[in-house]
Parts: structure tokens; sequence; C-alpha cells
């Protein structure tokens, strides 16, 4: 067992393979069968039926006794552990952000959305591979190179394809449990899988079930606070307990303006925040008495210390059923169907939520409630949030169920002398995304701070003036400057509202496939492959009212805020495949192929395109392969980029072009914001988050197209005769690709307007008047759009060695798998005087930068999510693996490598500023990261049991620490570290 480098799958395309096939070897067997039994496979990456177990396809298999021996539940926690995924993304560490089920898979740091997923060379719907049953993989190859003209849109990175078990004969039934050395997390599976084989054809089928437990980010030192560095005012650095803005005590402007903007002045001098919060044990009714200037920083910060209430990983719970068969027709034709379904329950909690003017909530100057005699609303008012605690957290459930159905009806016949196989099917998928979002609140209740109110006879707070009273009936005073009052405690749980949201999405797939041999060569037989193919993929959901987002970017239900998304499109697509034998059997040329590829696709909406790829393989001698390939690459917009509704995002800003503006030029970036030189954007100087409306394409009123690119591949295999046992690889390669389709966050629009890219200053909103005049405004507008170009490259290595095996001390294998990060550019406007080029390689860009801004994130296609909000690109990254096998017994030793990164540069172009804007050329380098993990199993044959028990970082390496004001979840980066520390497990399997 172990991860191997391979390019065989057995029947991995979109066609059956040829009729004597049998299962492909996996690569770390002894000795490969040798061509002349004929048999063929399908690999990874093309049409054509091959003897060839190593082609130009340079293919990373997972096979299935490493699935298992991993002790992982689903096959996102184990795929992303591979070394090419890296990047951003999601997975059920991501509390926020996440908290769907879900797990994504990044190639080569290029997103989710750069990478296909596939099950037998079929497209399937859901990206999440978590929705995939593990007990019917057979393995997992994943093909590390562009493959457009292979298999379409997406596979610009590469090629996750799960290969199913074919003719499985039995019935097994497992339980497995672990859980971390903490005592919590728990994790429990069972699984039952059935088969029967017979002459009329096979089927298999069987349920997995598995569910996982929470962990408080409260329970681990290292997520237990959010801490924050930060800068002091001579530079150095400092830590302290942080968070958001948003606290219960308040986070209220103080008034420049208005009769008590002297005598506030006068109370709270120096106020360098320009921000109040209640004292704790105060009514806050007396402005000059119950306040205290705010205190963004230090051991008495006001700040919201919200890692308390998060989780560290969020509770799933997957179901899944599945059954795959054929059934022969005749001699030379089969009926087949794969389907499966899978639900999965999941939950993510956050801190409870914000109210305050960005999010639509206003407090009249005559409100009784209100001391500092201005108005406070998000349009020409003071401004002031807070956190409503009295609500509890904010509790979201997720249910997602997926189905997936792949059936049709194949065969073979014979052309002359050649032998061809023939595929007409069709392929549907349906996933429903359902979110329940508690602990919300309805601001209708709470409206009445908008208008007068008063002291009644009665003694209680009333809405309207004395002279035009309203009904307390129709009316619920609120005090938003004292949460702890039970008046407001009352209001707040009479507010408290539930809010539902529903997504539907469906693809549908009519594909007909052919393959065989043309004409026969010196060298051999020409083989083709063609094809085509009718997908159509539509989207729809539903939302509450009460979420429903209005032009000013807040709702009834305030910070959550979103709308109902619905659009489609078709595409039409045929391709062909030619592999060519070129020269055989002479000197220095072994075997000489040559490999063609196109596929033209033609969609709806964006127009077509072409993708043609050249493959060569060279064998000077039998024990060495030198492979190399060229391919264009494309991707079309997802549904999710182009309709995507208006949605309240949470930026943080590094810097603000029009901090210190005085107007001459005049400068589109700064509308509305003071000329005389004296603004500072309030979130940059504090540190703070800003609001905006992240959005699809459509709703922007943004054209896409489709991206375009090229990817290089040369590498070499070398298996020694004189070693058997023994296989190393090593591929150089190179991706270039073209106006990417990406989210531009603020900071990242605010930079390309004021760089007098005019385009974007349409989406910039500013506060036109008032003591907040020129701060971002709510309505800010975060769009996807093409932007920039990316160029990647590196090298992949592998090598594994099956030893002799010894009697006494049984078999050993050993293997490694790795690759180096070269470089990793990311070009924002090339051509134009507002182009950055970054240089990603090596680094973590925080969330708020524009270069995490400029890495792949966005709407994923598998839901409304937008992946970690930072990227990691480590240089090296990779995994080793010890294998022994005595007997009845084995055992596995695996290590996982995350290479040294830096955080922050001193070249100005490429600062990020981990400790914020006050401190300029701060570098943060972190060293290696490596995980060891073990596992230890025997077979108790007369009872057809085996037993297996494991230890997942065994040595408890914590994250690294990288502060909550440069990532989201838990002070630390979720997607690439492990955040639950030492795990134990165990697993039962009985055979019938």
């Amino acid at each position: 067992m172990g991860i191997t480098t391979s390019a065989f799958a057995q029947n991995a395309g979109n066609q059956p393979a040829a009729q004597n096939s049998t299962n492909a070897q996996t690569s770390d067997q002894a000795t490969p069968q040798k061509a002349a039994t004929l048999q063929t496979v399908v690999v990874t990456g093309s049409h054509i039926p091959r003897v060839d177990l190593e082609t130009a396809s340079p293919v990373v298999t997972v096979d299935a006794a490493t699935i298992k021996a991993s002790g992982k539940l689903t096959l996102g926690d184990l795929v992303q552990d591979l070394p090419g995924v890296t990047g951003n993304g999601v997975n059920p560490a991501v509390n926020n952000g996440g908290g769907s089920g879900s797990s994504t898979i990044g190639l080569r740091g290029l997103g989710s959305n750069r990478t296909l997923i596939l099950i037998d060379g079929h497209r399937v719907l859901n990206k999440n591979v978590n929705a995939i049953p593990a007990n019917m993989i057979e393995r997992i190859d994943v093909l590390t190179t562009g493959a457009s003209s292979v298999y379409g849109s997406d596979a610009v990175g590469g090629v996750v394809n799960f290969i199913l078990k074919k003719d499985y004969q039995g019935a097994e039934f497992s339980v497995n449990y672990g859980e971390s050395d903490q005592n919590d997390g728990a994790q429990q599976g069972y699984t039952f899988t059935f088969g029967q084989t017979s002459e009329k054809g096979n089927i298999m089928a069987g349920v997995d079930y598995n569910k996982s437990d929470s962990i408080s980010a409260a329970s681990r030192k290292f997520s237990a606070n959010a801490v924050t560095l930060t800068t002091t005012g001579h530079g150095a650095l400092s830590r302290f307990v942080g968070g958001s803005s948003s606290s219960p005590y308040g986070h209220i402007q103080i008034p420049t303006t208005g009769p008590m903007a002297a005598q506030l002045a006068a109370a709270y001098p120096g106020c360098a925040s320009g921000f109040l919060a209640r004292n704790p044990t105060a009514s806050g009714a007396n402005a000059l008495t119950d306040y205290h200037c705010y205190q963004n920083s230090g051991p008495n910060s006001d700040k919201y210390n919200y890692a308390a209430v998060n989780l560290l990983t969020t509770p799933q719970e997957h179901t899944s059923l599945f059954v795959l068969g054929n059934y022969n027709l005749g001699d030379h034709v089969t009926a087949y169907m794969d389907a499966y379904f899978n639900k999965t329950s999941s939950a993510f909690s956050l801190a409870p939520t914000v109210y305050g003017t960005p999010y639509g909530a206003s407090l009249s100057a005559q409100s009784y409630f209100n001391p500092f005699g201005v108005d406070y609303n998000g349009v020409d008012g003071a401004q002031f949030n807070e956190r409503l605690s009295a609500l509890g957290s904010r509790l979201t459930a997720s249910s997602n169920t997926n189905g997936q159905i792949i059936t049709g009806v194949k065969g073979d016949i014979t052309l002359g002398s050649h032998d061809w196989n023939w595929d007409a099917g069709l392929d549907y998928g349906h996933t429903s995304l359902t979110l329940m979002v508690n602990n919300l609140p309805n601001t209708g209740p709470l409206y009445a701070g908008s208008g007068p109110s008063f002291l009644n006879a009665q003694g209680q707070v009333q809405c309207g003036t004395p002279a035009a009273p309203i009904a307390l009936s129709a009316c619920t005073p609120f005090d938003p400057f004292n949460l702890d009052s039970p008046a407001s405690k009352a209001a707040l749980a009479a507010a408290a509202s539930p809010a539902l949201e529903n997504y539907l999405q469906i693809e549908r797939t009519i594909h007909v496939d052919v393959s065989g041999g043309v004409f026969d060569l010196p060298a051999g037989t020409v083989q083709l492959a063609a094809g085509a193919s009718y997908r159509k993929d539509y989207l729809h959901s539903v939302v509450d009212p009460l979420l429903q987002v209005n032009s000013l970017g807040v709702c009834v239900l305030g910070s959550q805020c979103t709308g109902a998304v619905q659009g489609g499109y078709n595409v039409k697509e045929v391709y062909a495949e030619a592999f060519i034998p070129v020269l055989t059997d002479l000197p220095g040329v072994k075997s000489l192929n040559v490999t063609l590829g196109d596929r033209y696709s033609k969609y709806n909406n964006v127009g077509s395109t072409n993708n043609a790829k050249l493959a060569i393989e060279w064998k000077p001698i039998d024990d060495l392969l030198l492979r190399g390939t060229v391919a264009q690459v494309f991707r079309a917009p997802n549904l999710w980029e182009l309709y995507a509704a208006p949605a309240v995002s949470a930026d943080t800003v590094k810097n603000d072009p029009c901090t210190g503006y005085t107007g001459n030029p005049v400068n589109p970036a700064c509308v509305n914001v003071p000329t005389d030189g004296s603004f500072v954007n309030q979130n940059v100087a504090q540190n703070l988050q800003d609001t905006a409306l992240l959005q699809g394409a459509v709703p922007a009123g943004v054209k896409l197209k489709a991206e375009r690119g090229k990817t290089f591949d040369l590498g070499a295999v070398y298996s020694p005769s004189w070693a058997p046992g023994l296989s190393a690889t090593a591929d150089v390669w190179h991706l270039y690709l073209n106006d990417a389709i990406t989210p531009i966050f603020t900071q990242s629009v605010l930079n390309l307007c004021g760089a007098d890219q005019t385009y974007y200053c349409q989406f910039i909103q500013r506060i036109a008047s008032g003591p907040s005049q020129g701060q971002i405004a709510s309505n800010f507008v975060d769009p996807i759009v093409n932007l920039g170009n990316t160029a990647a490259g590196g090298v992949d290595f592998s090598a594994s060695y099956k030893l002799p095996q010894f009697d006494r001390f049984g078999q050993f294998t050993v293997g490694v798998n790795a690759t180096y990060l070269k470089y990793y550019n990311v070009n924002t406007a090339p051509g134009t005087p507002a182009n950055t080029t970054y240089y990603d390689a090596g680094h973590f860009m925080p969330n708020g930068s524009a270069q995490a801004a400029a890495c792949p994130s966005g709407p994923s296609g598998t839901g409304p999510t937008t992946g970690a909000g930072s990227c990691l690109f480590p240089r090296w990254r990779g995994q080793g693996y010890l294998n022994w096998q005595s007997s009845n017994w084995t055992a596995s030793w695996r290590m996982r490598y995350i290479g040294r990164f830096q955080m922050g540069s001193l070249d100005p172009s490429q600062d990020v500023h981990p400790a914020g804007p006050g401190l300029d050329g701060l570098v943060l380098k972190y060293g290696a990261t490596v995980y060891n993990d073990i596992s230890l199993g025997y077979n108790i044959e007369p009872l057809h049991t085996r037993v297996d028990f494991g230890v997942n970082n065994l040595f408890n390496k914590q994250p690294p620490i990288l502060y909550a004001n440069n990532t989201l979840d838990s002070d630390t980066d979720p997607l690439d570290f492990d955040v639950v520390g030492r795990f134990f497990w165990g697993r039962v399997t009985v055979t019938f």
C-alpha cells in the first residue's frame, strides 16, 4: 500500500476499457505485468486504452490500502494532505466561511474551481469529495497537469479521478472509532459493502455512515484567544487578546458636531480611536461619565474575543448509499449504472451577531436612549456597532443532499481487423443545500431607534413623542447602548429570528464515445478515441425575505444579508484523440509514441473555445521513459461566479489610497472623501473590518470571459531492471493562465481604481456626509471579474522501492512523494499602470491583503462559500511512507511535510503588514512542519476479521500561530495544518 506515482486507471475514461482488460497492478508491486498479456487500461488524462502502465500523463495514485491505513473517515481529509494540494479552499476545520461539511481540492494552488473531480472518468456535479463514499473506491488517481483537451472545463491545475471497485464478491462490515488525546473530537464510522458477480454481470452496493463531533476553539491553547499582532507607536511588536471591534459594550463614534461635541471632547481628551465603549457597570445614560475611550489594542483592549465561542472543527454527519452494477445484454453489449446518494448534516458556530449602523441600524438624536444628541445611522450620521451577546452564538445548521447517477450502454465491435469500444450514456447530478441560521435579530421590532421616543407618565419608554405617541403594541423601544438592561434583553429575545436559505443545483450530461484501432504502422496500431456530449447546468435558490439585501447593503436580519440566485447555461462539445506509435525496437529508441488531442466546446453564454494537446513518450531503453506534454487549458465561469447574489462580506483593508487626500488631481477612488488632507480611513488605522457586498458577475454588471492558458510538463520515469521494485519519477511543470476569474475584494478594488483603472471605480461606495464622510459604505461592491494572469511552476519528485522479501522480517516498501514550488506569480492588471506582480511562492498571504484577494477563492461551485480567506504557498510539500507486512501483520509509518514559509516582505510591493499598517517591512518566518502517523493491523483469519489501530499526529505537533488579524480561523491556517492534535483511532473489519 502507499501513495505512488503511476499513470494507470482502470476504466477511467468516458468509454469502457477493451474487452480483455483486467485490474491494473499497483505501482509498488515488485514486477509489472508484461505487455505480452495484452491487457489494456484507460489512463487518467487520456481516452485511449493502452497496454502501458506508464505514459505521458503524470499521475499520483492513492490505493485502497492507503485509504484504510490513514484512519480517515472521509476522502477529503485524505486528499487534502497530498503535496500537490495547497492554496485556498474549505474543509471541516474552516468554521468561518465553510461549515457545510464540504472539503474541496485545489491542485497547484489554483483553487478548487480549477481542479476537475471525476468518478471513473465522468464529471460529477458536486466538488465536495466528502460526499463520495470511501468504501466504493478502489483507488484515487490524481493527474497533476492540465487536461482540458480530454475533459473540458475546470481541468486546469489537474484532475482527481475516483476509481470504483470492480467485480466485488462477498460482503464486508467495518466499524471505526477515534478521538483526540484531549478526549474530544470523537469520530465514528460504519460501512457495509456487498457484491455479487456472475456470468450475466455484477452488482455492488453499500452504505457508509460516519459522524464527527465538534471541537471548541477554546479547548486548544493556540486557538482559545483571538491573539492580535500589532505594533506600538515606537515600532515594537505587541501581542494582545483582540478580536472584533464589535463588543457587547459598543464601538460608538464620538460626535464632533451637535450640542454635546464640546463637552465630549473635554470628557475624553486625546481619544485616539475616536470611539467610545460603555463602562461595564454603567447604564450608558450619561454620555460624559458612563463611557471610556475605546481601546483598540493592549492589555485593556475593548475588542471582543470571538475565539472563545467559535469552533475549531465543525460537527459532521455523513450518510451515503451506493449501487454499482453491470448487466450483459449480449456477448458484446452491457448496460451499466453507478449511482450514489449522500446526505451531509453539519453546523458551524460564530460569535453573536453584530448590530449597528453598517448593518442598517439607526438611532435618532431624539431617542430617549441616545445621550449623545446626534443621529446615528449609516448615511450621514455618526457610527456605532456592537455585539448582541444576549442572543447567543450564531448557530447555522446545514443539510446537504447530493445524488449522482452515471448510466448507459456500452459494448464492442470489430471493424476490419481492429476492435472498437463504444459507450452511450447519461450522467445526472443533483445537489441541494439548506442552511438554517439561528439567533439573528429581526431589526423590525428594534427599528424604533430610528425615530423619537420618550418616557411616558407610567414610567415606560414609548415610541413617538408626547404629542404623537405610538402604541406600545406597535413599537418596541430598544436601548442599543445598554444591552445588559432587562428591557434590552427582553427586546432582543423577542426579536431573535431564524432564517432559511435553500440552494438547488442540477447537471445533466448526454455523451457518446468510441475508441479503437484505425490502421497499423510498423511500430504498432494507431488508436483513435472520439466523442460528443451535451451538458446543461442549472442553479436556483430561495432565501428568507428577512435576509434579502437591499441597495444599501443591509437587510432586516442585519449581518448575514444575501439574495436569491437563479441561472444556467449549456455546452456542446466534441473531442478527438489519436495515439500514434512512431518508432520501436531501434538503437536508442525502444519506443517513441505521440498523442494528439483536441476538444471543441461551445457555451451559450461565453462563446466557444478550442483546446489541443501534444504528448510525447520516448523510451531510449526499457528502464527509462522520457515524457513531455504541451496542452491548452481553459475554464468557463461556474454558476456561482456568474449569478451569486449580493452577500455581506467582511473585508480587512490594509491601506486606503485616499488617506490624506487633497483632491488634486481628482481621484475617482476618493469620491465623497474630504479634500483638505485630513481624511483617515478609520478601519484601516484601527485594523478593523469593513463590510461590502460580494456578488457574481451578472448582478454586478460584469461580462465574464473564460480563462485560457497553457501547461507544460517534462519528466522522466526510471524503473531499473537491476533493482526490481524500484521506481522513481521527476517532472518539471509550468502553467500560465490568462483572464483569471476571481472575486476582487475591497483592497483590490481601491488599488485598481486608485491606479486609474476607472472601470473598477463604479464599485466603490463611500459615506457621503456627516462625521463618517468618506468612510467605506456597506454597499461597496466586491465583484467577480476577469483580472490578471497567473504563472506557476515547479518540480514533482517521487520514488518507491519494494524491498526483496525477507523470510524472517517480512516485506518492506518505502516511498516518497514531494513537490517543489519554484514560483507562483500573479499579475493583477497586466499591461496597465495598475499592475502589481505578487510573488507568492514561499509565502502566506493573510486575510484582507491584496495578495490574498488575488489568490484563488470565491464561490467554489459547491455552494455559497468563499474559502478560508487566506492562502499558503510553501515551496516544499511532501509525504513519505514505510510499509511492512509479515504473515497476518501489517504496519505503516507516514510522514507529512510542509516546508518553511514567511509572512511579510521587505519589498513594499509585496508587504502584507502582518502587524497592521503601522509597521512596514515586517517579515515573520516560520519553520517546516512535520506530522507523523502510524498504524498497525492484524488479520484474524479463523474469524475472517481484521483489526487496525493507528495514531495520527503522533508527536502532537501544534500549528504555527499566524494571528487573528491575519486569518479568519483559529489564529492559524486550518487548510494546511492539523488543528486537532494527536488522534487515536481503531477499526474492526469483518468479511463474509
